[in-house]
């Protein structure tokens, strides 16, 4: 299996956030992972990057176990992530932004042909380049620091909440933009969102966390008509 989290555990001091969570996914996927607040999604992410530590379970990816490594080696590994609200550097220009994305990269020629990717893919960021992070609309933020994460140039992008506080227009154009960056730059995806609607359109399987931990898995257009879903996350 291209990628695996196997009986994960993950407890913030005497609370368990995670309770034996294992997901898979195939190179090339969209996996979803939807459910409510406090469900255990952005501790999922967190665990793969290695920003926290699992008490239990093992992680691997590409045939090797990652869950004991540093974040900038699972970075370098071609893990990275979008966090969920969006954690630019405000006072930082959006150049220097992207660039923070290529930190343990050390080919410039190809780190500046990567930026020029960026530029065609997200017209507006070329556009404001120079121009202070923070004082970029929600939607051009998201840009921002999804391309950040693309100058890393992951095998394997995380994605937390994307679509959080933005347009229901800006919504749709992320969901094209994942898709396109799954398709075009044959990039597989994880995907955490709350908007379960859009996460399922877009997926190809997906896995419902409940308190800590899997309730449903399967094909995300069989749980799109799953009555439980249906009733709990897509509104009846």
């Amino acid at each position: 299996m291209y990628f695996a989290c196997k009986n994960l555990t993950v407890r913030y001091d005497r609370v368990t956030a995670l309770r034996d969570v294992s997901l898979e996914l195939a190179e090339g996927e969209i996996v979803a992972l939807i459910g409510a607040n406090g469900a255990g999604k952005s501790t999922t992410l967190r665990a793969i990057t290695g920003l926290k530590q699992p008490a239990a379970g093992e992680i691997w990816f590409e045939g090797s176990r990652i869950d004991r490594l540093p974040p900038a080696e699972i970075v370098r590994r071609g893990i990275a992530m979008v966090p969920e609200g969006r954690r630019i550097y405000p006072y930082m220009t959006v150049k220097d932004n992207l660039l923070m994305g290529a930190y343990l990269r050390q080919d410039r020629a190809g780190i500046k042909r990567d930026l020029e990717k960026i530029f065609v893919r997200f017209p507006r960021v070329k556009e404001r380049l120079n121009q202070q992070a923070g004082t970029l609309s929600g939607g051009e933020q998201e840009m921002v620091v999804v391309g950040r994460a693309l100058m890393a140039r992951p095998k394997l992008l995380l994605l937390d909440e994307p679509s959080l506080g933005l347009a229901p227009m800006v919504v749709r154009e992320i969901a094209k933009l994942v898709t396109d960056i799954n398709r075009e730059d044959k990039v597989s995806v994880i995907l955490v969102e709350q908007n379960s609607r859009m996460a399922l359109r877009i997926s190809h399987r997906a896995y419902v966390l409940e308190t800590g931990s899997i309730g449903l898995a399967g094909p995300s257009a069989e749980l799109a008509d799953d009555d439980h879903v249906r009733r709990l996350y897509l509104g009846g």
